[in-house]
């Protein structure tokens, strides 16, 4: 007895492929070298703003590993691994927020060039991801948190980019540390919602589904 058709599309998309898995192996490959790039060019320019995007890419370069190992596992498995992340994303944001906080009485004024430089390589970087995610972007917590992340990455790229120019204009750390307590919400807040969303997930047994807008459908 043949099972009727798996492809049940009230459901959102769980990443139960293997496009999909090669697409998220090369996403976490470009993610893990930028991860390098930038800590490197951070620490070497003293930008906390690039620093802050490395951490980015660090993280996205974790959790995405992590999505790749709970495809086609149970809901409630899955939901785990987004409140990890989600966690982790957390923490990463504190650490950003007290680090650059800490730095506003330093004396350090970054390279402007490099972090206009640098920012650019990870917004290539990052746009490219979303490139290759777009067609899988309505998922489930797992598959959508990573659509997200690539999506507030570039924005975070872009910023990086301003605050070089600004940094060049003013001569003055400002910009950097400005931007990168910006970037420091924004992972607070994407933390906060992938969080509720797999909390909600493993309260009710069934995957929160969004449209583009994030909006909550049942």
């Amino acid at each position: 007895m043949s099972k009727p058709c798996a492809h049940n599309h009230d459901l959102p998309f769980d990443g139960v492929s293997p496009a999909y898995k090669r697409a998220l192996i090369i996403v976490i490959l470009i993610n893990a070298v930028m991860f390098i790039v930038e800590t490197y060019a951070g620490i070497r320019a003293s930008s906390q703003a690039l620093l802050a995007d490395a951490l980015d890419f660090g993280s996205d370069t974790a959790t995405y590993t992590l999505s790749l190992l709970v495809i086609g596992a149970p809901l409630a498995t899955r939901a785990k691994a987004a409140l990890f992340k989600g966690a982790t994303l957390a923490v990463i944001a504190l650490i950003i927020l007290g680090t650059t906080l800490w730095r506003f009485f330093g004396t350090d004024i970054p390279q402007p060039s490099t972090m206009s430089l640098v920012g650019t390589l990870a917004l290539a970087a990052n746009l490219f991801c979303l490139l290759i995610l777009v067609k899988w972007r309505d998922g489930d917590s797992n598959i959508r948190s990573v659509w997200l992340c690539s999506r507030n990455d570039s924005i975070g790229n872009v910023a990086v980019i301003i605050a070089g120019i600004f940094v060049a204009y003013f001569g003055s750390a400002w910009p950097d540390l400005i931007v990168a307590l910006l970037l420091a919400t924004l992972f607070l807040r994407s933390s906060w919602a992938i969080i509720a969303q797999a909390r909600e997930e493993l309260r009710t047994g069934h995957p929160v589904h969004h449209d583009h807008h994030g909006h909550h459908h049942h």
